[in-house]
């Protein structure tokens, strides 16, 4: 039987050869061989075998001293391990690799440059394996080295892989984890480099890295090779595609946020030069997406193929060639922090007081944290941090791995959610902001600062330590009520989080909070544009619209985003959506909107809720929600998403808005498309019967209807003592509205704090049949033990 060879082509590779290439390079070849004919694109290449290793130690006689060596390391303080390391890595510097080794890297490198026409680059990376567990992984801990471009280059890039064997990080790590240091061997990759210099590339992960949520894909993307984003050194583009979607080829791409992607790694250009560098991105590249919406769906459906391919969740790199247009998968890897685990206790942070605001991110993690800030330049400054420090550097690599688990939080300058920095706190189970741009100019070392990755998708370091509450969410013994439980929510960046809740949907999605914070821009001057007057709005409107297709088109696209995002977040419970219901104050105080609104001397009941979408001064404003709502249940596939009409008046008021929302592309029941109205005036409640030939739904807004009850301003300090839910006129309201509704086969709901702070109250709803009540996050617990309560002793009384 003839010697297994000691270079192998991806063609000759699956995964079953981990123990013979690790496992890095037998992906590459499972990807190669098993998925290329799905239509992915992988470069070619070949892998150095741990054989060829074994043959440069044993030919070296590299073994003995090695080991005797290493024997002298300080395995305690690792006092001498620098010492120690250099010597090692002399020791391999100096050798020689064996002829037949060096013959075959030769030879298949020559092989491999003959199928192009061109002349080529290849990335040389390391892919370590271990005797005793050749799945081990050392993801990170040795050197890979870019733009290799002669047979030559490539032998040496090959021995300086061997060499990074011995890395300081490298022998630590072993020694940590219990890896013997001479049963560890090392097999090499040689892969055809695309071209994303000239173009782009990034990182995807099957499920999103945060949450574990698997109904989305997440991808990042920035100019330049992949090496910047791998490495968290700029903060990428983010996309985020619905996977159900991906399966059913409709329009995947749910949310897009553009990252600042400040520098760009490029192969050097001067004259008879080699290696790359690391530039400053020109402007206009940095305001553009380093993808297109095609590009990031073509990209999901590769990355849901790979997923089913492995059966689990992955961790995917991507390049785009600049030469080509085309793209390409050049690395897949289980994911490792969310798979398998299941989540049994959730952790609820909230702060109760705020300080002054320091620098923001992108939060990792939901933890609040306070503590002393250490400014570290690099590991080798790394005694300086001490255990339960906040560390704040500018971005960190592998070789900070020993130094970050001292920290309780890691704060960087640069990177995105595909960073180093990132990647290691969720496996420490840390929280950590990324991307703040200057966090090292505006904390001083040595500050207390408290750390908030709570309040969504934004991480805040404020000035001190604040005081914040922490509540436990025991998800295996919780109990469920009958009655669905249900969430309010107006930030959608906290959907992915506040979809592991234990409730059936949200009640209530609040659009006003979406467009007053997205979006920014009353829709009429963006309908209206040409006719605004109000020129320091004209010229933040030009500046937030400049990528788009149009004005209108900005808002359409901004708002389905973001509605989309909590959709597929919640998919496939249901999400109402509740139409715009700002009053004409409010709405005065976008950009643009003071030309548009009048002055109401009460504007809590003037023009608002469904007086306003069919009248002629806001109905186009009206038709870019109706558009952003259509896309993201036509297009999306979202169609777990409802719509709500607020301060609905009159039975007539809802038929002219239930019509013209099927003139707007919304016709209640194409695609099982319901259409709820908000029950908050006591017309709502008296002519219930006839409203439920209207709406499929009602949904009690029990402020506004206790309010309008009761005759006095919730918002007046005089009579605020006089506002309660519970006031008999109230109750028999609701009471009245839930009979209609049930008698007619309409499903009502109730929004509001009532049900969480008296347990009486929510005895009361469940006591008339109520069939959800919605709870902000903050009280869904309590409410949900409320209805527990509630149920067992409405059970008791009529059983």
């Amino acid at each position: 039987m003839a010697p297994e060879p000691f270079a192998l082509f991806f063609q000759d590779l699956t995964n079953d050869k981990v123990a013979l290439v690790g496992g890095k390079n037998a992906s590459l070849g499972e990807l190669y061989n098993r998925l290329s004919a799905e239509g992915i694109s992988v470069p070619n290449g070949f892998a150095l075998t741990a054989k060829a290793y074994e043959l440069f130690l044993n030919e070296n006689n590299l073994r003995e001293p090695l080991t005797a060596l290493l024997a002298k390391l300080d395995t305690q303080e690792f006092s001498n391990l620098a010492a120690i390391g250099n010597e090692a890595r002399m020791m391999l510097r100096v050798s020689r690799l064996p002829d037949s080794v060096s013959l075959a890297i030769a030879d298949a490198y020559h092989q491999l440059r003959a199928g192009y026409e061109h002349e080529i680059q290849v990335a040389v990376r390391s892919s370590a394996t271990a005797e005793d567990l050749p799945t081990a992984s050392f993801a990170g801990q040795h050197d890979s080295f870019l733009d290799v471009r002669s047979a030559d280059a490539v032998l040496d890039a090959c021995q300086k892989c061997y060499v990074s064997l011995f890395n300081d990080r490298a022998i630590k790590y072993r020694v940590q984890n219990g890896f013997d240091h001479l049963k560890v061997a090392l097999s090499v990759g040689v892969q055809t480099m695309v071209r994303s210099d000239l173009a782009s590339a990034g990182v995807a992960f099957t499920i999103e890295p945060e949450t574990g949520h698997d109904n989305l894909i997440y991808l990042t993307a920035s100019w330049g090779l992949g090496e910047n984003v791998v490495q968290g050194a700029v903060n990428p583009d983010e996309f985020y595609l619905f996977k159900p979607a991906l399966r059913t080829d409709k329009r995947a791409l749910v949310r897009k946020k553009l990252g600042d992607k400040a520098k760009t790694m490029r192969y050097a250009t001067d004259a008879g030069t080699t290696g790359i560098k690391n530039t400053d991105t020109p402007a206009e590249r940095r305001a553009a997406f380093a993808l297109t919406d095609a590009e990031a769906e073509q990209l999901g459906r590769w990355c849901l193929l790979i997923e089913n391919h492995y059966g689990m969740p992955m961790d995917i790199e991507w390049a785009k060639d600049g030469l080509n247009g085309s793209l390409y998968i050049v690395q897949a890897r289980p994911e490792t922090v969310h798979h398998g685990r299941r989540a049994l206790r959730l952790h609820e942070y909230h702060l109760t007081e705020r300080g002054s605001l320091l620098a923001t991110g992108k939060a990792v993690g939901s933890q609040i944290v306070s503590g002393v800030a250490r400014l570290i330049d690099s590991p080798a400054d790394g005694h300086r941090l001490q255990t339960g420090d906040i560390l704040v550097t500018n971005s960190t690599s592998p070789d900070w791995n020993a130094v970050l688990k001292k920290a309780s939080v890691i704060v960087t300058n640069q990177g995105g959610r595909t960073s180093h920095a990132a990647i290691v706190a969720r496996e420490l189970g840390l929280s950590a902001v990324v991307g703040t741009l200057d966090a090292t100019l505006k904390i001083r070392d040595g500050q207390r600062i408290t750390v908030s990755c709570a309040e969504g998708d934004e991480g805040h370091i404020y000035e001190g330590q604040l005081a914040w509450e922490e509540h436990e969410i025991d998800l295996e013994h919780l109990v469920q009520p009958h009655t669905k439980p249900m969430l309010i929510l107006a930030d959608p960046d906290r959907a992915l989080t506040l979809a592991r809740y234990p409730s059936q949907g949200v009640g209530l999605l609040r659009m006003e909070f979406i467009i007053s914070n997205a979006i920014r821009v009353h829709p009429m001057a963006l309908v209206a544009f040409d006719q605004l007057t109000d020129q320091k709005a004209r010229e933040e409107i030009m500046a937030l619209t400049a990528n788009y297709a149009s004005k209108p088109e900005y808002f359409i696209e901004q708002l389905a985003q973001a509605l989309g995002f909590v959709a597929a977040a919640f998919y496939p419970r249901e999400v109402i959506v509740r139409m715009s219901d700002f009053k004409t104050n409010e709405y005065a105080n976008l950009l643009g909107g003071r030309q548009f609104e009048p002055e109401e001397e009460n504007p809590m009941l003037g023009f608002r809720g469904a007086s306003r979408y069919y009248s002629p001064q806001y109905r186009e404003g009206f038709r870019l929600e109706c558009a952003a709502l259509e896309r993201v249940r036509h297009d999306m596939g979202l169609t777990n998403i409802k719509a709500m009409i607020p301060f609905c008046r009159t039975v007539e008021e809802g038929q002219r808005v239930v019509a013209l929302m099927a003139d707007f592309g919304l016709r209640q029941g194409v695609d099982n498309l319901e259409i709820y109205v908000m029950a908050e005036i006591p017309s709502n409640v008296i002519l219930a019967e006839d409203f439920a030939t209207v709406f499929d739904g009602f949904s009690i807004g029990s402020n506004d209807l206790t309010q309008l009850t009761l005759g006095l301003d919730r918002d007046s300090a005089i009579v605020s003592g006089l506002f309660d839910e519970r006031n008999e006129a109230v109750t028999r309201l609701l009471s009245q509205v839930i009979r209609t509704a049930k008698a007619h086969g309409r499903p009502i709901g109730l929004c509001g704090q009532a049900p969480s702070d008296y347990p009486a109250f929510a005895q009361f709803l469940v006591e008339q049949g109520i069939d959800s009540i919605s709870f902000t996050p903050d009280a869904l617990l309590n409410g949900m033990a409320n209805m527990v309560k509630a149920e067992e002793v409405v059970a008791d009384e009529y059983p």
